[in-house]
């Protein structure tokens, strides 16, 4: 059973959405502030965070700040900030999802679900992909390059594990929207698409402009351009 932490200070849409994803079978644990919010992970094992930007004692987006400094718990934002500024400022910080208010909570749900299945690891699955100077511990969910951790968002990191999982093939446009947000691809267009390729090309290359590693096919998408060993 999942256990969910809800951060949101507006009282009946707090209760709204409890109501919703309990009867989904999630646990929710509630908390209407930072404190709160920061009390309840230091107590309880948490699988996914819906946080709301504007809190009483602060912003969500210096909460987040704080989390992904130490952990890659899932993060949704639910906030009535709809512009594209604002949406890019809690991606870049390594939110998974951003929903605008007011939540739609069958969508919620549906997002909620998708966000737990990506960050789901399986006993299974490969523990590091090496590729060159590039590692990803998958279990740690780190990147590092020649041993020093790449600060990735978490749409960096799907990118790179999708690239690598798939070394010198062509991974469509479409696919990887479609695999980043495992759903129908609208959350995401293609120039946000780029924008995340381009700054995760500063990170990752040497030299972003002549790349080794992320290579564009022209009108069709991108692949890693290296041999990628998994175990």
């Amino acid at each position: 059973m999942n256990r969910i932490l809800l951060v949101e200070d507006d009282e009946n849409l707090a209760f709204g959405i409890e109501y919703m994803i309990t009867s989904e079978g999630y646990t929710v644990i509630a908390a209407v502030s930072m404190e709160e919010a920061r009390r309840a992970l230091k107590t309880n094992t948490v699988d996914l965070i819906l946080l709301d930007v504007n809190l009483p004692d602060g912003s969500g987006y210096d909460l987040c700040r704080e989390i992904r400094a130490t952990s890659q718990i899932p993060i949704i934002f639910l906030t009535a900030l709809d512009e594209e500024a604002n949406v890019v400022v809690g991606l870049d910080l390594g939110a998974d999802d951003y929903m605008t208010k007011p939540i739609r909570t069958k969508e919620l749900i549906s997002r909620m679900k998708a966000v737990l299945r990506r960050n789901h690891k399986s006993k299974d699955e490969v523990r590091e992909w090496r590729s060159g100077d590039i590692e990803v511990r998958v279990f740690e969910r780190a990147v590092l390059k020649r041993n020093q951790e790449l600060l990735l968002t978490g749409m960096e990191y799907r990118l790179v594990l999708m690239l690598m999982k798939h070394p010198k093939k062509i991974c469509s446009r479409s696919s990887l929207l479609n695999h980043l947000w495992d759903m129908s691809g609208e959350f995401v267009d293609d120039n946000t698409l780029s924008v995340h390729i381009r700054r995760l090309r500063e990170k990752i290359e040497d030299n972003p402009a002549i790349p080794e590693y992320i290579i564009t096919v022209r009108g069709v998408g991108y692949k890693w351009n290296a041999e990628v060993i998994g175990r």
